[in-house]
């Protein structure tokens, strides 16, 4: 008998809900949009050196870490003609599938060199699949002022140990 007022007051907590009225956000038509919190995890970007050389060295470390096999990494060797990091490999081929991606940042961790990092962008949703498999030319930041479209030789009078403890400097500021 005890068990009759409990199926009661799940009936009645089902039956109060039916009626209530629907909250429905029309979203992105009628709202502006939101702010993510400061460590919300979006999508990714590959950054750059002050002076426009990537900072991706093609180690594959951030796919071999993706539990979600979301990654495609394919690296290559640096030449002195075309240089597009200060090491001795780049990233060649670089992809991302948002089909796949559970945005855990598991591969901004296993990244040695900063190389990925997630923005606050979270509007990741297209019409068709192949528009959210991400190149390297989707992910890559942008040149900002002083930057010189890679490939390009390192900056004059500097090392590879130069570019990983920061001490290089934008086009502009020589």
């Amino acid at each position: 008998m005890a068990e009759v007022p409990q199926i009661i007051r799940g009936f009645w907590v089902t039956l109060s809900s039916m009626f209530k009225k629907v909250t429905t956000e029309q979203y992105p038509e009628e709202r502006d949009k939101f702010p993510p919190k400061p460590r919300f995890h979006g999508r990714h970007q590959l950054n750059r050196h002050p002076d426009g050389l990537e900072k991706c060295i093609g180690c594959e470390l951030c796919a071999w870490a993706c539990p979600a096999d979301a990654i495609l990494v394919e690296g290559a060797d640096n030449t002195e003609e075309e240089r597009f990091s200060p090491g001795e490999r780049y990233g060649r081929v670089y992809q991302i599938n948002y089909l796949r991606c559970i945005l855990c940042g598991l591969c901004i961790e296993a990244c040695p060199t900063r190389a990925l990092t997630m923005t606050n962008d979270y509007e990741l949703a297209d019409r068709t699949r192949e528009s959210l498999i991400y190149t390297k030319e989707d992910l890559l930041a942008p040149l900002l002022g002083g930057m010189l479209e890679p490939p390009h030789a390192m900056a004059e009078g500097s090392s590879e140990t130069d570019y990983y403890l920061g001490n290089i400097k934008s086009a502009g500021d020589a």
